[in-house]
């Protein structure tokens, strides 16, 4: 079990590198460099989340290893996320030669919502900034841009295009299997638009004929192509899941990974994500097929783009009773403008090379892709994963999903981490899993 748990940390990590390799960009300094002067900045309210009646406090604890008293201030700027101005002011501050002190900040709170907030020390010898995120009664964010009236609609004729295809499902055992002490196969299936997707399945060694395995169903990131997972948990069977243009799932749609995003943007009904989510549907109906997977307990995974797909699959498909969403990107689309680079940069360059298209016909079809939108009809148990700090996922439209989930739901808040979740959440993952599936 503590094997499958590192592996899962494991996917994790592989998710954040490879989404940072796509867009080239480093996640910002979250603390001062352990240099002359060093501060620290620690909210007075559990994961930096504030009520809107109360003042937002921070301790600043200031670090001296000069051998010169250092006298100047301390001053705190708070914007929105999207980097509108709200308050700034500053204090006096005196810290004695090797020696420390600590300072308490008092800033006003505004309307629900999360904001930017930086706070800088400027004394005789040294200059430091830190940025940090804070939230304000994130339970009442609501996105102002509405779900369209026929979404379900087009879902539903979505999966009934899929359910007409044959699925063709091919399990081939590994030239490599029994590793670990579990068999690996390769999975393929026909999914929409006749596609041929592909997947790894490995198997614990048994030798029961009869017995049925859990199941963990793990979705990729973002171009990020998924090997077997050799894991030693005995009791789970885990697959992993490649969909079109990504792995080993590349052979008819095999864009670089900038265009990926974009492929077919134009037309909701030709749009990549639209057969990306149908084979996260097929995957399920893959292991609902298999006497060896307990189809009655299957739990879905993924971070990034693999939260993405969990929640839409969790919107889509019941027949899943667990998920889990870690940093999910694609919420609150339209609102993304003006606070993320990725993927609006993107989207709008596609609009420049495409005569006669606009920003805002290609918003009208994401309405029909956005994860808040697929929230609304989540009636599993569900677990999201947040960082405060997310250049990818803000935490503002991470609550617009979050808030549209009906029931079943539980957050965990990382306020000093990007793109990324903790140990902690990988550890509650873990156990929540096992305690489910009454695997002890």
């Amino acid at each position: 079990m503590k094997k499958l748990q590192s592996s899962k940390q494991q996917l994790t990590v592989y998710l954040r590198q490879a989404s940072m390799a796509l867009l080239g960009i480093l996640l910002f300094t979250t603390g001062a460099a352990a240099d002359d002067i060093t501060f620290t900045a620690t909210p007075g309210s559990k994961n930096a989340i504030f009520k809107n009646t109360s003042t937002i406090n921070y301790n600043i604890d200031v670090i001296n290893s000069l051998k010169t008293n250092e006298d100047g201030k301390l001053t705190y700027r708070i914007t929105t996320e999207k980097g509108v101005f709200v308050a700034e002011d500053s204090l006096k501050i005196s810290v004695k030669n090797n020696d420390g002190a600590r300072y308490q900040l008092s800033m006003p709170a505004g309307k629900p919502g999360f904001y930017k907030v930086s706070f800088m020390i400027n004394v005789s010898d040294d200059d430091d900034t830190i940025r940090r995120v804070f939230g304000v009664d994130p339970d009442k964010i609501r996105s102002v841009y509405s779900k369209p009236a026929d979404f379900d609609q087009f879902w539903d004729d979505t999966k009934a295009e899929l359910a007409k295809i044959p699925p063709n499902f091919r399990m081939t055992e590994m030239k490599d299997s029994d590793r670990n002490n579990r068999k690996v196969y390769l999975i393929e299936m026909q999914s929409l638009d006749n596609l041929t997707i592909r997947a790894w399945l490995t198997i614990p060694v048994t030798k029961s004929k009869t017995r049925k395995f859990p199941v963990y169903l793990g979705l990729p990131g973002y171009q990020v192509p998924l090997k077997p997972s050799y894991a030693s948990d005995p009791d789970i069977a885990i697959l992993y899941l490649n969909v079109r243009g990504q792995g080993n799932s590349r052979d008819v749609i095999h864009t670089s990974r900038t265009d990926f995003i974009t492929y077919n943007i134009e037309d909701k009904n030709k749009y990549v994500m639209r057969g990306v989510i149908m084979d996260c549907i097929r995957a399920i109906d893959f292991i609902c097929t298999r006497p060896e997977l307990d189809k009655d307990k299957i739990f879905v995974e993924g971070g990034s783009m693999g939260g993405y797909l969990t929640v839409a699959t969790a919107g889509l498909d019941k027949r899943v009773k667990l998920f889990s969403a870690e940093n999910p990107i694609l919420s609150n689309i339209r609102g993304l403008d003006g606070v993320v680079q990725w993927p609006v940069n993107d989207i709008k360059a596609y609009v420049k090379i495409h005569p006669g298209l606009t920003y805002d016909k290609i918003m009208d079809n994401m309405d029909y892709f956005d994860a808040k939108n697929f929230a609304t009809s989540i009636n599993s148990s569900i677990l999201v994963g947040i960082g405060l700090l997310d250049f990818l996922a803000p935490p503002n439209d991470e609550y617009t999903l979050y808030n549209n989930i009906p029931k079943d739901k539980k957050i965990m808040i990382f306020e000093n981490l990007s793109h990324e979740v903790g140990n902690d959440y990988v550890s509650y993952q873990f156990h929540w899993l096992h305690d489910s599936f009454a695997l002890f």
